[in-house]
């Protein structure tokens, strides 16, 4: 509880100060380059939000339209990491399958979805154990695996993905 507070006190410090000029400029629109996950932020006149400008190649699955927009209709190479938030062997591996992707450099983008969330897309991808990650290529599920990898053969997994 007094952690709580503390944290609430330090970040409420945090965003009523304004940087100094010419350290942020506040983001006022989603660049093109960057990922759909990114956030837009408007400043008012009351108050503005300054932030600085991260392209993330990893995103989170909000619903099945979702799904097939961001990862089945794209045109790079999506690692699809179906997990659970209970599910110990998934917070090891997603970490890590992050790490790996965004050495990518964009070459191939990561797709993050809650069974718990959306059993719907994990039924109809068959997904029976989690952590269970999918390379999709062209709409195409192309290689699964199920359970963890080192950092090494997952490199190699994204490899024989981007081809």
């Amino acid at each position: 509880m007094a952690q709580r507070l503390l944290l609430r006190r330090f970040l409420s410090s945090i965003i009523s100060r304004k940087p100094p000029q010419g350290w942020w400029a506040p983001l006022t629109h989603r660049a093109p380059e960057c990922s759909p996950g990114d956030l837009t932020v408007t400043p008012n006149q009351a108050r503005s939000i300054y932030t600085t400008r991260v392209c993330t190649t990893t995103f989170n699955i909000q619903d099945g339209p979702d799904f097939q927009d961001r990862v089945v209709n794209s045109e790079t190479p999506v690692v699809v990491d179906f997990h659970a938030q209970w599910c110990g062997p998934c917070k090891i591996l997603g970490p890590r399958l992050e790490k790996v992707v965004a050495k990518q450099h964009g070459k191939v983008v990561m797709a993050k979805v809650d069974i718990d969330d959306h059993t719907d897309l994990a039924l109809e991808y068959e997904v029976s154990a989690v952590p269970t990650v999918l390379a999709i290529k062209n709409g195409d599920v192309v290689d699964k695996f199920v359970g963890i990898k080192d950092e090494d053969q997952l490199e190699a997994f994204l490899k024989k993905l981007i081809g």
